[in-house]
């Protein structure tokens, strides 16, 4: 059973990838990696493929990872902030291969705009539900990246594999080292 609704997922893994990008090296820089980004999370309505458009998507980087690394209180007043700059109406929609969900932008939106605003409105169902403590920062020596545990448990803790990998590794060598 799902934690959240797909698109709450969606736009919530959506938003972790989005704050990645500002990573070592910058993974969002060119036109071609915004319109490889807005292919892998499926983005539809208005595209321009401008480096406005480009500039304003990288802008909303800090924006979003204040806002996952935010306590309650204060990720509820940078939701309610986006929601209100983008004067977002929640609606019901459904196209393409999605069932009904939400959408709180017009299609004409900035991708920016609509970008913030199903993270804001993801966030509002994480809120909701007292479940924050799922948005978190990758416990790899190093990584800052973030972390989002859709597991049963509440177990994961690192990024991607890599990390969890390299962090074993390196426990496991410090015990031999000990051992030694």
């Amino acid at each position: 059973m799902a934690i959240f609704a797909a698109d709450t997922e969606v736009a919530l893994a959506c938003a972790a990838d989005l704050i990645t990008t500002a990573g070592d090296p910058d993974t969002l820089s060119t036109l071609d990696e915004l319109t490889d980004f807005v292919r892998r999370w499926q983005y539809t309505g208005r595209v321009t493929r401008t480096r406005a458009e480009l500039d304003e998507v990288r802008a909303l980087r800090p924006v979003l990872r204040e806002l996952w690394e935010a306590e309650e209180d204060d990720a509820v007043a940078l939701t309610n902030r986006l929601l209100a700059e983008a004067g977002a109406t929640p609606q019901l929609v459904r196209h393409d291969s999605w069932s009904w969900h939400l959408h709180a932008t017009t299609p004409d939106a900035p991708l920016a705009t609509r970008i913030a605003v199903e993270t804001a409105m993801a966030f509002t169902d994480v809120i909701r539900s007292g479940e924050l403590s799922r948005l978190r920062t990758c416990s790899g020596q190093g990584c800052d990246d973030p972390v989002l545990d859709l597991s049963k448990n509440r177990s994961r803790l690192y990024c991607d594999t890599s990390c969890a990998n390299r962090t074993h590794v390196a426990a496991y060598r410090a015990r031999q080292a000990g051992t030694a």
